[in-house]
């Protein structure tokens, strides 16, 4: 059998792994490689991935010598292999060893010191004060300051880790990835609980943008080898998960556009070099009429499998740049599919505006909708019965969390 001309070899066996998995399938009929240290049910029973497992993935020294362990299988099978991220986990990982595994491995990220400028909020927020970007009020907390001390906005405020990688590692009854408190006793009580894990890292504390989850917007880019913009597809929010642990996880998106967001982030992206994926999380602030930015994600997103839906396949970019070194002009998303990652009666039930509830069964209508982990080149039975009694459980998890916020 001829050498293929790459392979993707997929870190993490999640939702968002199992969406590039598919988006390499979809546009080269390539079965991806995902290493993990362990099985989730994004990436069980499938045909278009073969899974290798290794005991303490996450482990740094594992991890790198995981990998070298894998390359010589691999290289015989393709001239190059791609390193793709699920979470910010492993792009750190990978980035941090990226010396003893480029030789072997292409690694489409940023660099060692952008990574720690970006992925450290207090930094970021830094970096957004310098190129212009709009960001919500925002105060720096330090373990030990005083958590009575006075804010410069009032309540309701968002409390969430400066460091969310080693936040993800801290266990403690009653964790939410980031806290909507409406009051100082609520405040105190979320940083208390925070500081008496193991997480002693920065927190970030900020103005409470008011509006549901209809405000939030998702921006997700591809940046070539060059740091040059090759792609840019906007996503208008319709729900997050409302379970509290996954908090800010979006589970349905609809395509958008907004030409004056692409070309503001798209400076942005190419002055400071950016390379790789980016996925931007924004809310619409009705108060000033502005795109404030939350975060920027070294890696596509959970839910980025909306870009791919919409007609911008995220695997194309990256071989474009990576294996055949093609500059192709930068493409702007401006399609209109519903992306999903829960049952679309539950979409359709708990969408608040009406305006975009209307949209969204137009969408429904139109036959104009995408699920990541449902694949008709992917069906089994024993896959589909588990995929179906998972989703299941979001009506109940909607009904119990559900919370709509002005």
């Amino acid at each position: 059998m001829p050498k293929m001309d790459f392979l993707p070899v997929i870190l993490g066996s999640d939702d968002n792994a199992y969406g590039m998995a598919r988006a390499f399938h979809e546009e080269y009929g390539i079965r991806s490689i995902v290493a993990t240290k362990g099985h989730l049910l994004s990436t069980m029973h499938s045909k278009i991935l073969e899974k290798k497992i290794f005991e303490n993935f996450d482990d740094p020294k594992t991890f790198a010598e995981s990998l070298l362990s894998l390359k010589d299988e691999l290289k015989e099978r393709a001239e190059k292999l791609i390193l793709v991220a699920s979470n910010e986990n492993y792009v750190e990982l990978a980035v941090r060893a990226r010396a003893v595994l480029e030789p072997h491995y292409i690694l489409p990220f940023v660099s060692e010191q952008m990574m720690d400028d970006i992925i450290f909020k207090e930094k970021f927020y830094s970096m957004c004060e310098e190129y212009g970007l709009d960001y919500p009020g925002t105060v720096i907390f330090k373990k030990g300051m005083d958590p009575h001390m006075e804010l410069p906005f009032d309540f309701p405020a968002v409390v969430k880790p400066s460091d969310s990688m080693r936040y993800f590692n801290a266990q403690f009854e009653g964790k939410k990835k980031a806290y909507v408190v409406d009051s100082r006793e609520e405040f105190v009580d979320a940083i208390t609980k925070i500081y008496g894990s193991t997480y002693d890292g920065t927190l970030i504390i900020q103005d409470y943008i008011p509006g549901d989850d209809t405000t939030m917007y998702v921006l997700n880019a591809y940046c070539d080898r060059n740091g040059k913009v090759r792609m840019m597809c906007l996503g208008h929010v319709v729900l997050e998960d409302p379970t509290p642990i996954l908090i800010g996880n979006y589970v349905a998106i609809v395509g958008d556009k907004n030409q004056e967001l692409y070309d503001q982030y798209k400076r942005f992206l190419e002055a400071i070099n950016f390379t790789g994926f980016a996925n931007i999380d924004l809310k619409y602030d009705r108060r000033d009429g502005k795109f404030k930015i939350f975060e920027l994600n070294i890696r596509q997103g959970r839910s980025s499998f909306f870009v791919t839906a919409n007609g911008y396949n995220m695997s194309k970019y990256l071989v474009e740049d990576r294996v055949y070194h093609r500059d192709n002009p930068v493409v702007y998303g401006d399609n209109e599919v519903l992306w999903h990652g829960i049952p679309l009666d539950i979409v359709v039930k708990y969408t608040t505006d009406p305006e975009l509830k209307e949209q969204v069964q137009r969408l429904i209508r139109e036959g104009k909708t995408a699920s990541t982990l449902y694949y008709e080149k992917d069906r089994s039975f024993i896959r589909r019965f588990k995929l179906y009694s998972y989703y299941k459980t979001y009506h109940q998890r909607f009904e119990e969390y559900f919370n709509p916020r002005g």
